[in-house]
């Protein structure tokens, strides 16, 4: 043999260095889905979509999904006070792949949302894979092992056992208004009539004829009051906030459909032609959610849109409290539309002009066995107070949760939830979310989202099956990049002035941590494509070309299997033919 030429490389080849690893090849086929385990922690909306997509695209799964309620449905299970309901369109708030023709209202009640939810859980099997009435108490990441190791807790049996699982991955579905809370005012717990909490409404308390007080000025108590002020004899509506009351979401699209109003029940002929002329309702549909996701503009500062909503609302809340004047001087924002959350409210308005309603914006000094005492001094008397002062939007005091370095995510997050997408956070390897931080939209589908957000970690999960991968753990470089791109959206926003709102945490200017920076379509495209390069991952095994198997499919080790699949009908992509 001749010598290698000058500037040429052999093909002989260099001797391996005694310190390098022996490459050892993993004994599988490159297509087999190694058996991979998933829990979900929560059974609302994004675990029931969980339990649906999941199972419909990870093959080898093991899936459990652990809810601390006796049923899925989650804020729809656990609201149930008077008048809940939700206030986006009945065809909007629901899953893409499940229209309901058959929606009673275009402003469903809390009761029908609840049912559905159970419907579409029933009819894709999510019952299957839940664990109802099971509380998670911690989440803790093993790192030697790259597991979640959990400790649940048995709410159903007489000694509420605690018992451990674990998983590959863990998907916290538990949603950003979960954990309520009592208000803080002195002498609450020493009220000797009823007391009540918006979330945890007592299902038979029976109201009628009665004095009430209701305390709060967000959605809850925008709903509870004129519900109740139809049948007590008074209701004390205690309301430091100041809130625009909007005009209902859709409500000029609603009034176009139907000349009674902006609510209004759907007619039996209505509901057949849902039903029986699958084209109509398929256009009702395109058309509503395209009405939805027009609105982003009004959450901008100084848009057109968000100075024609200042003036129609302002004219609206005038010309409904016209007999009650100086209520809309206190009810009356200083701050623009969408600052909180828009409250379309119908019926509020004119139920607080009634003359049975006492609207009271002075602050709460503190509570008698017999009633509350304003700060003017003024004591009244109630049979029940209700309170409508809605939940702790701190993120972190559910239950621990603990990554890396054994630190606890509410360490992490003491000063700011960050995170990447709202899905992840660094420090947490195969710990995904769902409704986390900056994941809510102010305007436009929420279901669509979440079911993106789904969509997501399905694909996640395919990836670490596939790829041989230990752990996929968002780089900490793309959470603070994502953080940055907030901080520049936000300030052209109304979210970032100063008004008192969960947004921010309940504070008038902090960083808006609920809210997703951008459009719902906006989150929806971004949430369509990962970008895997964001991630860092470790390997199974210390191998990164362990997701090349043994040199062999799972078409090669079957003697029944295919091996032209891709010559079959519908799986060659035909291009476009040129004439």
């Amino acid at each position: 043999m001749g010598e290698t030429p000058a500037g040429a490389t052999s093909s002989t080849p260099e001797p391996q260095s005694p310190a390098e690893k022996l490459v050892t090849l993993e004994q599988r086929a490159v297509d087999e889905p190694r058996a991979i385990k998933v829990i979900v922690i929560g059974a609302g909306i994004s675990g029931i979509l969980a339990g649906i997509r999941l199972p419909q695209r990870i093959e080898n799964l093991d899936l459990v999904i652990y809810e601390k309620n006796p049923e899925v449905g989650g804020t729809w299970y656990e609201n149930r006070y008077p008048g809940v309901a939700c206030d986006i369109p009945s065809h909007s708030y629901q899953a893409s792949f499940e229209p309901n023709p058959s929606w009673s209202r275009f402003y469903a009640p809390g009761a029908e949302i609840g049912e559905y939810w159970k419907h579409v859980a029933r009819k894709y099997g999510v019952y299957r894979y839940l664990q109802a009435s099971r509380k998670v108490l911690e989440a803790k990441f093993d790192e030697a092992r790259g597991k979640w190791t959990l400790k649940i807790q048995k709410l159903d049996t007489p000694e509420q056992e605690v018992f451990e699982d674990e998983a590959d991955v863990l998907f916290g579905c538990i949603g950003a208004l979960n954990e309520w809370k009592w208000p803080e005012i002195k002498g609450l717990h020493d009220f000797k009539g009823k007391l009540l909490h918006s979330a945890n409404w007592e299902d038979g308390y029976e109201y009628a004829g009665k004095e009430v007080a209701v305390i709060g000025i967000g959605s809850s108590a925008i709903q509870i009051v004129p519900t109740m002020q139809k049948v007590v004899k008074k209701l004390d509506h205690y309301a430091r906030g100041k809130t625009w009351i909007a005009m209902p979401i859709a409500g000029e699209f609603a009034e176009a459909k139907n000349p009674d109003g902006k609510d209004f029940n759907f007619s039996e002929a209505d509901i057949e032609k849902f039903k029986n002329d699958p084209k109509h309702f398929y256009e009702y549909r395109r058309e509503l959610e395209h009405e939805l996701n027009s609105a982003h503009t009004i959450t901008m500062r100084g848009s057109d849109l968000q100075k024609g909503a200042v003036e129609v609302f302002t004219e609206n809340m005038k010309q409904k409290l016209a007999s009650k004047p100086e209520v809309f001087k206190s009810l009356l924002p200083p701050f623009p539309p969408a600052c909180r959350r828009l409250t379309p409210g119908p019926g509020y308005l004119e139920a607080i002009a009634k003359d049975n309603v006492n609207f009271i914006s002075d602050e709460i000094s503190y509570v008698t066995p017999d009633g509350l005492v304003a700060a003017d001094g003024t004591a009244r008397s109630v049979d029940a107070i209700i309170c409508a002062t809605g939940f702790d939007t701190t993120w972190t005091k559910r239950f621990p949760i603990i990554g890396r370095g054994g630190k606890p995510l509410s360490e992490k997050w003491k000063d700011h939830p960050d995170t990447y997408l709202s899905i992840a956070t660094d420090g947490f390897p195969n710990y995904f979310m769902s409704l986390g931080p900056n994941s809510g939209v102010g305007t436009g589908s929420l279901t669509i989202v979440l079911e993106r957000e789904v969509d997501y970690v399905c694909k996640a999960v395919q990836k670490i099956q596939r790829e041989n991968i230990k752990t996929i753990e968002v780089k900490a470089s793309s959470v603070r990049n994502f953080q940055k791109y907030c901080d520049a959206y936000f300030p052209g926003t109304v979210f970032s002035m100063k008004c008192r709102s969960w947004y921010k945490g309940g504070t008038y200017d902090g960083k808006v941590s609920a809210l997703w920076p951008g459009s719902c379509l906006h989150a929806e495209r971004v949430l369509s494509n990962p970008r895997w390069e964001d991630w860092e991952y470790e390997h199974i095994n210390d191998s990164e070309h362990g997701w090349l198997g043994n040199g062999w499919t799972m078409a090669d080790m079957k003697p029944e299997a295919d091996r032209a699949y891709y010559l079959k009908h519908g799986i060659v992509d035909l291009p476009p033919v040129v004439v």
